[in-house]
């Protein structure tokens, strides 16, 4: 028993032996980085721009792939978001909102194309009044618009009419 006890130990002590020689070895080993330059001068400059032009080749169809995933079958790749509860009720109001972003601005867009309206007419009234010779062609051109006394009433339009205006 006593001759197992010293082999384990002559072995053990060998083994720390090797790996303590082995740790010292490394630093020096690690100070002989790799030169890139050595050999460069005998690359195959052809073999490296095929393989950049194969490589290249491979992206483009990768990301084909990818891209015609995700557009003809991204149920595939993505998860489903209904299943995810707080995602879904946001989308749900990113999408009401959206709505009502669409609905406003039609109904903008009604408002200003009435003003826009009542501007074209000044406007074709003025340049009348300028090809009817009334002001000289030198006369400086008044900076503000002619107003009509009282208050212009715009009403909304129905679907099937045009936008219509009176004045009271």
């Amino acid at each position: 028993m006593n001759t197992r006890l010293h082999v384990g130990l002559l072995l053990f002590l060998a083994v720390g032996t090797v790996t303590v020689l082995a740790q010292r070895r490394r630093p020096a080993e690690a100070k002989d980085a790799w030169n890139y330059r050595d050999g460069s001068e005998r690359v195959n400059m052809r073999g490296v721009a095929n393989l950049t032009q194969v490589l290249d080749n491979w992206k483009f169809d990768i990301m084909s792939q990818v891209k015609g995933i995700l557009q003809n079958d991204h149920q595939s790749v993505l998860p489903d978001y209904a299943r995810i509860q707080p995602l879904s009720e946001a989308l749900d109001d990113l999408y009401k909102e959206f709505n009502a972003l669409k609905t406003r601005l039609g109904d903008l867009t009604e408002k200003f194309s009435a003003i826009e309206t009542f501007i074209d007419e000044v406007k074709a009234k003025a340049n009348r009044v300028n090809a009817n010779g009334n002001a000289s062609p030198n006369a400086p051109v008044p900076a503000t618009v002619p107003r009509q006394s009282g208050r212009r009433v715009l009403k909304k339009a129905t679907a099937s009419s045009s936008s219509s205006s009176a004045a009271s």
